[in-house]
């Protein structure tokens, strides 16, 4: 990054009865020449290594180190496979294999999902101590499967101090009942990994489900939220991830912060940045792009940095 930043190659080694996991954390923190702590973006990589190349040879929009180490903010990242394998192997490896307690599986154990929201709070625990960092000002930011794993670890773990979910879908930012697209039972078949085992009770039964996606979404307010969606990402369904910032924001309006701005969804690459619920409906398909990490930034300086 020609001097631009600090290279940071961590390993977060955990031993449980089952083994041992090691998350390996990269870091890239700004070199200002101020004796100041950068906030930073921790990213839920999940799409190949090649993203998040160490040396920089490879350069992704996936994960755009540069702009975020130009705006003034650490970047991070690690791989959720790091924490737990993404395919279905009887939850035999990864945080499960090492902490699971022996025998049969209840039916409302963790899923990867939930073990790769485990390991961005496990990265979250190393930042705290890093003093180059400002660990009261750091974003938690996942695509697709990952979107889903930066909500549930954002909802959990209420030190991050905003989080970013882009293209996230079904049982992500998006509603279930009435949903488009993907439906709970599609995405309990395709992955019966991600999630426990009694969701699949509500395969076909969405209007029988006891919470919805909202929900989820208004257990991270009063903290800023961004969701992102994409005008040709119909398998995601835009209107019902808007629909679920909309619910989402008397959550907000109880704890004294707006939700988001505005009740109608808006035009495409029109960013509501205003409220404590940000959004945006960028043209495209299912992707992580640079416009969206601008507009995740340009979000964070407002309501994470002003």
């Amino acid at each position: 990054m020609n001097g631009t930043a600090t290279r940071k190659r961590i390993e977060l080694s955990f031993d449980g009865p089952g083994g041992t996991i090691v998350i390996r954390l990269l870091l890239f923190v700004p070199s200002t020449g101020e004796p100041r702590k950068a906030p930073a973006f921790l990213f839920l990589c999940n799409r190949e290594r090649a993203h998040m190349d160490p040396d920089r040879r490879e350069r992704s929009g996936f994960w755009p180190a540069e702009d975020l180490v130009a705006r003034g903010y650490a970047a991070a990242v690690f791989h959720v496979e790091d924490a737990d394998p993404d395919y279905d192997d009887g939850f035999r490896n990864g945080a499960h294999g090492a902490f699971d307690p022996p025998g049969p599986r209840a039916d409302d154990a963790w899923g990867a999902i939930a073990a790769w929201a485990w390991g961005a709070s496990r990265a979250m625990d190393y930042l705290e101590t890093d003093p180059g960092i400002d660990a009261s000002r750091i974003a938690l930011v996942g695509h697709s499967r990952g979107g889903k794993a930066a909500l549930w670890g954002g909802a959990q773990d209420e030190r991050f101090a905003l989080v970013a979910s882009n293209n996230s879908g079904s049982t992500g930012a998006a509603i279930a009942r009435g949903k488009a697209g993907e439906t709970i039972a599609d995405i309990n078949r395709q992955f019966p990994h991600w999630f426990c085992e009694r969701y699949k009770r509500y395969n076909g039964k969405e209007d029988d489900l006891p919470v919805d996606q909202h929900q989820l979404l208004a257990l991270i307010a009063p903290r800023p939220l961004y969701v992102a969606s994409a005008t040709e990402d119909e398998w995601a369904d835009p209107e019902a991830e808007f629909m679920a910032c909309v619910l989402a924001s008397p959550a907000y309006g109880l704890l004294g912060r707006q939700g988001v701005s505005a009740e109608l969804r808006p035009a495409p690459d029109t960013p509501l940045t205003g409220g404590g619920i940000g959004y945006h409906l960028r043209t495209g398909g299912h992707d992580l792009t640079r416009y969206d990490w601008q507009r995740f930034m340009d979000y964070a300086d407002l309501h994470m940095r002003g």
